[in-house]
């Protein structure tokens, strides 16, 4: 690993000898090794070793390579393939290998050509940095030494780099520097370390940490059918698969902006530049709801479209996953969404095909499993090795063609993550958004976070989740007789079952995004809906037990509609809504039970 402060040799180390789109063979006549960063040709296009044969290494190019001929030189670094990290993360956008996007456009327009690069993190800005260890401190990696109000919703925390350790001999007193100043000087019997506010890190090596830690706090998303349904807990992973149309994008946009998560990472990856656009244009006008604050001050964006060389897809995802991992050792809860893995696994099937390798399934490399499990094996609830916690909880998208969730990218992809989002195209088709399926969905955390629900929100979360699963589900059994014969073959209990589904539906599952009440739901009034909902569902059963037709209570009883606007008319802050309308409900359904009663 390379410090920024150290000098990275930059020599001839080959020539170039084949080349075939984003994968180029050089001879070798220098010193090179597996997973190094070079450059190829005099325009210095980025790529990476990923194959040594004798003196012929395979270079994965991250950028286009018309016109690159055989002959061209290969310049070394000597360093594997990293970022920078260090304050002004936050707010920036990036490409797949952390080009800053807006100072790109600077220099060379809106189209960006080759070999344009520049530092992705800005040299001249000076940040106010305050120290936060003293002089003859025993410190070592992960260690605050100071801290830097990055943006007014994260104060960046300056650390030892992991892998230095030692007495902390000289420390920068309050003041303002640029990046490449020294703050901090670390002694150890190596010899004295030279500490700056930025740090090089190897974008395929997984950031160290002191302890791995159950993940029972959920991840609050303010979607109703996520946070009561299915839930996932920080530090915890979920895949969104879907067919084209089915909104996950949308949801992830929704995740992205609502989650209660520290810092949020978005990753576009592969998918069509339109749907980045809004992402670039929205984002920044977007209020973060705890604060009030611009979303973008909490927020790193890693722009790599369809129409950017396909290469760098397989590094973006790897390049977000670091940035999280670093604000992870700061000791925030990062969210970080990918969208999607299915364009970053077509990567990787063209390259292995330009490298003549056997292929798997459909085409895919044999190892995109292995490649899915590093990625997602990253995420978790961490303790830092400053001894603070801190979490990376990521939701990858799954863009399967024509819906088939059999292919090879969502099936291994559930080997490896406890929370599936399966979006229902007929859902979608159906205007139902979001359009998660609740007979296809699931998640693996609902016993770890149930302590917080209990503790937190609502002692009875888990009973009424079990309720309304059953009643779905037992719904979607009736629906196959429905059918076949109509609902009028069915007795009134059943049918009444129909009528609450289609409530638990319409009145709570189903979301607006756009909707400035209803796009974001806090658990309090989540467990508030379902409780008038199970309410109806107990007191209804009671007055069809008592020989009243369902007709009866799906006719007379007027609140019907008031109940399914609930979710948008009532505000977040004022349950007693809720209250009152369960009060008119109960006194409707009272007067069709007083007929009954004996």
């Amino acid at each position: 690993m390379h410090m920024l402060g150290e000098s990275i040799t930059v020599s001839i180390v080959g020539r170039v000898t084949w080349v075939s789109g984003p994968v180029v063979r050089a001879e070798i006549t220098g010193h090179t090794q597996m997973m190094e960063q070079v450059t190829v040709s005099d325009y210095h296009l980025v790529g990476e070793v990923i194959g040594l044969r004798r003196d012929i290494a395979t270079i994965q190019v991250y950028e286009d390579t018309s016109g690159i001929e055989p002959g061209a030189p290969v310049y070394g670094t000597g360093a594997p393939l990293s970022v920078e990290l260090g304050p002004g993360l936050i707010g920036n956008i990036f490409d797949g290998i952390q080009r800053p996007l807006e100072t790109l456009a600077q220099l060379s327009g809106s189209y960006i050509e080759r070999g344009v690069t520049t530092a992705p993190l800005d040299r001249e800005r000076r940040w106010a940095f305050e120290p936060a260890a003293a002089v003859g401190d025993r410190v070592s990696g992960g260690t605050i030494l100071g801290t830097v109000p990055e943006t007014p919703l994260v104060t960046h925390r300056v650390m030892a780099p992991p892998g230095v350790s030692g007495t902390l001999s000289w420390l920068a007193p309050a003041g303002e520097y640029v990046l490449t100043d020294p703050v901090a000087r670390i002694t150890s019997g190596r010899g004295e370390v030279e500490i700056t506010m930025v740090q090089r890190w190897p974008v395929r090596v997984q950031r160290p940490s002191a302890r791995r830690l159950s993940p029972t706090t959920p991840l609050i998303t303010g979607q109703r059918v996520i946070d009561a349904l299915f839930p996932i807990a920080k530090g915890g992973t979920a895949t969104v698969p879907g067919g084209f149309g089915a909104g996950k994008t949308v949801l992830q946009h929704a995740l992205a902006k609502w989650s209660d998560a520290d810092i949020v990472i978005y990753i576009g990856c592969g998918e069509r530049g339109n749907e980045m656009t809004d992402v670039l244009l929205e984002f920044p006008r977007l209020q973060d709801p705890k604060t009030g604050r611009s979303l973008m001050e909490r927020t790193i964006l890693i722009a790599n479209t369809s129409n950017m060389p396909v290469a760098a897809r397989e590094a973006s995802i790897y390049t977000g996953i670091t940035l999280a991992e670093y604000y992870r050792d700061m000791g925030y809860h990062v969210a970080l969404m990918a969208d999607s893995t299915s364009r970053w696994a077509e990567a990787l099937r063209e390259i292995s095909g330009r490298l003549e390798e056997m292929p798997a399934e459909e085409g895919f490399p044999a190892y995109l499993p292995s490649r899915l499990a590093s990625f997602y094996e990253r995420a978790g609830r961490m303790t830092t090795l400053s001894g603070s916690e801190g979490s990376i909880t990521v939701v990858g998208a799954v863009s399967p063609p024509s819906a088939d969730f059999s292919e090879p990218v969502t099936q291994h992809t559930r080997r490896f993550i406890r929370v599936f989002w399966a979006l229902d195209k007929s859902l979608a088709a159906a205007r139902h958004f979001p359009s998660v399926s609740w007979l296809d969905s699931y998640s693996g955390y609902v016993d770890d976070v149930e302590a917080w629900w209990v503790a937190n929100v609502d002692p009875s979360w888990a009973d009424l989740r079990g309720e309304v699963m059953a009643i779905l589900q037992q719904e979607s059994q009736l629906q196959e007789i429905v059918r076949l014969v109509g609902p009028d073959t069915l007795p009134d209990a059943q049918r009444f079952v129909l009528l609450v589904a289609r409530f638990i539906k319409e009145a709570f599952l189903q979301q607006n995004a756009m909707d400035p009440v209803d796009a974001y739901t806090p658990p309090e009034k989540q467990m508030a809906l379902l409780h008038v909902l199970m309410h109806l569902f107990h007191r209804g059963n009671q007055i069809i037990a008592r020989g009243a037709p369902v007709g009866r209570i799906q006719n007379e009883v007027t609140v019907w509609p008031r109940l399914v606007r609930a979710k948008a008319e009532v505000p977040n802050d004022d349950l007693g809504a809720l209250d009152r309308l369960r009060e008119q409900m109960d006194e409707e359904l009272g007067r069709i039970e007083r007929d009954y009663i004996e």
